[in-house]
């Protein structure tokens, strides 16, 4: 249409439905982890007790957490065809540009600078929350496989490092939901509405106002080219069967982690004393 804004390209549907799954598990996981962490207050009774009461939040909980793992494994596999299929730069990993960024935004928003820096393809703010979202799900599978499975764990470390698990894993827990309400939800949310990984694509003012060197490079024909047909096939036909077996390796890992253990401790019957006068044998 004339007059319409050109848009651009971002996010491809497989990372909106990965960021859709994320938001869905990491939601669950603490709208009932949170409540087990502070169970003896009285918010947290409340809570449990509006999600069904103790044993309903723990299996929503623990099958919330399968739900994270095998996206995780997915976008690990996502990131090795970008990487070994379509031949995509790493343009996640930290720079040391990513550093000078954020000490010129620090400095833009105490009034010291006349401008924010103009950002690329991710900007530093971006790779901070994305490694920490990778550092904080390997502390919370790390602990969370001991608290799952914690007579094999007490088996091989010593008995403390179970209470040690518990609190790592609910601290880390409380700091990344404080990390995406308040970090996450003003840059994406608050400060400027990125509908793009929604959307799929940023129109052209955006970019310009986001990722000004990543526009830059599109304009002037700079940016990576897709690889040719051919080519990509020929890839792909080395690339799938290999990870279709790791992926059958890993989906067994996971099961394993889940199955490993029987944790939950069996209900006794409640001992019944013998009433006054039973049991005795006649005179």
């Amino acid at each position: 249409m004339i007059g319409e804004e050109r848009s651009y390209p971002r996010f491809s549907r497989g990372q909106r439905i990965q960021h859709g799954i994320l938001i869905l598990s990491f939601t669950m996981l603490g709208l009932t982890g949170l409540p087990q962490k502070y169970a003896l207050t009285r918010l947290g009774e409340a809570a449990i007790a509006v999600l069904g009461g103790i044993e309903a939040v723990r299996v929503v909980h623990r099958v919330a957490a399968i739900v994270l793992m095998a996206a995780t494994l997915y976008h690990v596999f996502d990131v090795a065809y970008r990487l070994l299929v379509r031949r995509r730069p790493l343009s996640m990993l930290p720079r040391y540009q990513d550093l000078r960024d954020a000490l010129q935004t620090v400095r833009y928003n105490l009034g010291r600078a006349l401008s924010r820096p103009r950002m690329g393809r991710y900007t530093f703010e971006e790779k901070v929350e994305y490694w920490a979202l990778i550092w904080g799900n390997l502390v919370m599978i790390a602990t969370g496989f001991m608290l799952w499975n914690p007579i094999a764990a007490a088996q091989v470390f010593p008995g403390q490092a179970i209470p040690a698990a518990l609190v790592a894993h609910g601290s880390e827990a409380l700091l990344a939901v404080l990390a995406v309400i308040v970090w996450h939800g003003y840059g994406v949310h608050l400060r400027h509405f990125n509908r793009s990984m929604f959307t799929g694509s940023m129109t052209e003012a955006e970019m310009r106002q986001e990722h000004p060197l990543e526009l830059e490079a599109i304009e002037s024909g700079q940016a990576p080219a897709e690889p040719e047909p051919g080519v990509l096939q020929r890839r792909r036909r080395l690339f799938l069967p290999v990870a279709a077996v790791l992926a059958l390796v890993l989906l067994a890992g996971l099961y394993w982690f889940v199955t490993f253990e029987e944790t939950a401790i069996p209900t006794l019957p409640r001992h019944v004393e013998p009433a006054s006068g039973a049991g005795r044998s006649p005179r």
